[in-house]
């Protein structure tokens, strides 16, 4: 295991009914905020006159930007980061899920920033004053936003989709209340549970070793998260299913079962090309992507794969390596078509001429470059050549 450095400041209120105490949750951290929501569903659902009701009688005033939408823009952000400053606001309050909350930390960021937003993103820029603090009414388990300091904003212009990371970005309050999560459609669920899947699978399959304890926390979470979707898919209102789903979701990006090893990241970075170029949904992407990414580099560390497929997806051990691993694979394709999520890139709705080795040039540019490699990391780095392999694995 490697040396480590966690810190973990986010209030975490879990429970039935909890959202309607963040006024009183909120009043120690700030007076003035700017509550940032999705569409309309918030108004609809009756969350958005709860939310005001308790600001109100905790004396916070407050400002309002909605709008966001999946992939959040950076367009909207600069709008917020205006909004902010000309209101004064002390802490920015997402109510949504991780695509409202990833670019309410965005606004956090860049309120105090002097430079543009996006240039913290490129890496263009690397100064980065104290954020706004954050609070969070997670709506949509899924991207773990409610406890990481992790952001990703995409760029409507250049059709590039970056993350952006800070420790002092980690909410200072999030709300988890399981019965908002009981009118999401069915697709919502299975987008969320297959990435809160591939934020472990991106800190397990690595090649450190000595990680008995993290190799069984993830273990634990990926089977709990695999289980509750399955219930979920059948009993869609079952509050108990989306309170352990949800858990699962925060603990498997939080960054608690990545701690003294490497992370890969290779998966997150080839399908952030699809959702910037095509607009797909992130869990989508990933449920494309991540078991041709497994087919390609499972011969690097054959132990670890075989590990997770008899720990986690229940297969038989045996002399056979191989066999296991690849049941292992099936097993999990098997289980993104039992939620109803595409397995090839048709079926994700790309074109014939989609232009996968631009894709795979610019994933790696990225995420390589942020590491001073020319490839993308894990078990077996990836080249250019070999991450559009990937892309062409799942047509």
């Amino acid at each position: 295991m490697n040396g480590f450095n966690y810190y973990n400041p986010t209030r975490y209120v879990f429970g039935h009914g909890e959202y309607r105490n963040i006024g009183a949750l909120l009043a120690p951290i700030a007076r003035k905020i700017l509550l940032h929501y999705g569409g309309g569903s918030v108004k609809r659902s009756g969350l958005y006159d709860a939310v005001v009701e308790s600001l109100t009688a905790a004396g916070i005033r407050f400002c309002e930007l909605g709008g966001v939408k999946p992939n959040p823009s950076v367009s909207l952000v600069q709008k917020g980061i205006q909004l902010a400053r000309a209101e004064g606001v002390e802490a920015v309050l997402a109510v949504g899920g991780g695509s409202v909350i990833d670019s309410a930390k965005a606004i956090a960021a860049g309120v105090p920033h002097p430079g543009d937003i996006w240039k913290l993103y490129t890496r263009e820029e690397q100064q980065v004053n104290a954020p706004l603090p954050v609070a969070t009414i997670l709506t949509l388990p899924a991207a773990g936003s409610e406890n990481s300091p992790n952001t990703v904003l995409t760029h409507e212009e250049s059709a590039r989709k970056l993350g952006f990371r800070d420790e002092r970005l980690r909410p200072a309050l999030s709300i988890v209340s399981p019965e908002l999560f009981l009118t999401l459609p069915p697709e919502q669920m299975a987008y969320g549970a297959c990435d809160m899947l591939c934020h472990i699978f991106e800190r397990y399959f690595t090649n450190t070793q000595g990680t008995e304890l993290s190799d069984a926390l993830a273990e634990g979470a990926m089977r709990t998260i695999m289980q509750q979707a399955e219930i979920l898919r059948r009993e869609p209102q079952n509050e108990h299913a989306w309170g352990q789903l949800a858990l699962a979701g925060t603990l498997a990006h939080n960054d608690l079962l990545g701690i003294g090893r490497e992370q890969s990241w290779a998966c997150h970075g080839l399908e952030h090309e699809l959702s910037a170029v095509y607009d797909v949904p992130h869990g989508a992407g990933l449920a494309v992507i991540v078991p041709a990414y497994f087919d390609a580099v499972w011969r690097a560390n054959p132990g670890i794969f075989a590990q997770w497929a008899t720990n986690v997806m229940g297969v038989t051990p045996s002399r056979d390596t191989e066999l296991v691993i690849t049941e292992g694979i099936r097993r999990l394709r098997a289980w993104y078509r039992s939620l109803g999520l595409p397995q090839t890139m048709a079926e994700l709705g790309l074109p014939a001429d989609a232009d996968y080795a631009a894709m795979a040039q610019a994933a790696v540019s990225t995420y390589g470059a942020r590491l001073g490699t020319d490839s993308l990391p894990g078990v077996r780095p990836l080249n250019t050549a070999a991450a559009e392999a990937v892309y062409r694995a799942a047509l």
